[in-house]
């Protein structure tokens, strides 16, 4: 065996250590690893760190990695509380104040893009570049069943759905899945892992709880269009799947017609996880725009001046 691939295979295991912090007296469980420029890595609903688990291993070979178990998803806690995005963001600035992370570049994907939004806007002094992969918060549409989700009644119905003899079976993930159009491949293990995890009534509440609070029975209801314009200094890069069935790639042209010199990638035939099927593409944008882009400086005075003029 090489020198490289001992290397790369050292990588992969610290990469995916698990560890857990406590923070306001909930378990939160994170990955961090690599040297560096901080990179922060935050996934979707249902989801955890090990969404990233193909593209970690190269990433931390330039960059300090954190990926967080957001609060209700994974080994972080499940408590009754705030899932709002606002809470989530919160928790992420919490996360990073405790490991000793004053800035970074922030990665969102899914509902991850929409707690990256929040957090740029409510932390302004942290991010040093936004990168939103197959993003919420940037338009109302979103698949019909996420939207049902949300009607009253689904917290009778959801567990009937996610019974373990059913998940374990994979009859209902299919179906499900079918549902909403994802087809055999990354996107239906990574939407099979996240609807396994809703055996468990805590995750399951914490799922509710959370698309309660983004998502109602007409689309996406938080969304960050009308603030854009304060990203325009923003180093922003927006990766997006052409096939994605949960959300439209739509949403990433609009936004990238909003934020003055950002970057759209849109991955040809990718799906709502390009991490997984298009791994080494993420890590060769992600790598290329952190390289060729200055970090962002927040200033103050530069806010205010924005806040006053307006979106143009």
């Amino acid at each position: 065996m090489s020198t490289s691939t001992l290397t790369r295979t050292d990588a992969t295991a610290v990469a995916m250590e698990l560890r857990e912090i406590e923070l306001h007296g909930h378990a939160v469980g994170y990955r961090m690893a690599g040297s560096g420029p901080p990179l922060v890595l935050l996934h979707g609903i249902t989801s955890t760190s090990e969404a990233w688990r193909l593209v970690m291993p190269r990433l931390v070979e330039r960059y300090t990695v954190i990926a967080p178990d957001l609060l209700g998803h994974g080994r972080s806690a499940k408590p009754r509380g705030d899932y709002s995005l606002g809470a989530y963001a919160a928790g992420t600035r919490d996360l990073l104040a405790a490991l000793g992370v004053d800035r970074g570049t922030v990665v969102g994907h899914s509902l991850g893009g929409g707690i990256a939004l929040q957090f740029a806007y409510l932390f302004p002094e942290f991010p040093e570049r936004l990168v939103l992969v197959s993003s919420g918060g940037l338009g109302p549409e979103v698949h019909p069943l996420l939207r049902a989700a949300t009607l009253p009644g689904s917290e009778w119905v959801l567990p009937l759905l996610a019974r373990e003899d059913f998940v374990k079976a994979g009859d209902a993930v299919r179906a499900v899945a079918a549902k909403i159009g994802i087809q055999a491949g990354p996107d239906l293990a990574e939407f099979a892992r996240g609807y396994a995890s809703l055996v468990d009534e805590g995750a399951r509440e914490a799922f509710l709880d959370t698309m309660r609070g983004v998502i109602g029975p007409d689309g996406q209801k938080v969304s960050a269009l009308d603030r854009l314009y304060l990203a325009d200094q923003l180093p922003t890069l927006l990766i997006w799947g052409t096939d994605d069935p949960i959300i439209p790639v739509a949403h990433a042209r609009n936004a990238h017609e909003i934020i003055s010199d950002s970057r759209l990638v849109e991955l040809e035939g990718s799906g709502h996880w390009p991490m997984l099927d298009r791994p080494d593409r993420i890590v060769d944008e992600l790598t290329d725009f952190i390289e060729t882009t200055e970090p962002y400086e927040y200033s103050r005075e530069e806010a205010r001046k924005r806040l006053l003029r307006g979106p143009r």
